[in-house]
């Protein structure tokens, strides 16, 4: 019986499996929305998730926690400085990403999704004309 072992394996072993994780935390952070498989984007939901949980309260020990899961400190800063700020407004608690149903992959037919971060900084497009 599996009481109680609710992770996802992913039919890899445990180290492969948390940098994989890890990887697509990071892509995520990075561009705020990846493209992969429904179940490794359900997986690296629950990751996300609770990483942003962190990042809502902004102390050194938070920081220390995400910076240790991202091995990444100009990431870790802009989760805490850019990202975070956008959920401190709406007192949400979790669910930062939505998993959309995207299709299905061209070579072995495994299903795809979205997986995107709900808020998420824009860039500013820098006009060629005015930057004269």
């Amino acid at each position: 019986m599996r009481h109680l072992n609710k992770v996802k394996k992913l039919s890899r072993e445990r180290e492969h499996r948390k940098a994989l994780l890890r990887n697509l935390a990071r892509s995520l952070f990075e561009n705020g929305m990846i493209i992969t498989t429904t179940v490794k984007a359900k997986a690296c939901k629950a990751v996300v998730d609770r990483i942003l949980s962190r990042a809502l309260v902004d102390s050194v020990h938070n920081r220390r926690m995400v910076n240790r899961f991202l091995n990444d400190r100009k990431l870790t800063k802009k989760v805490f400085d850019e990202i975070a700020p956008l959920f401190r407004n709406e007192n949400r608690k979790t669910g930062f990403t939505t998993i959309v149903k995207y299709g299905y992959r061209r070579g072995d037919n495994a299903e795809l999704s979205i997986l995107k971060l709900i808020h998420f900084p824009q860039k500013e497009k820098v006009n060629e004309q005015t930057s004269k």
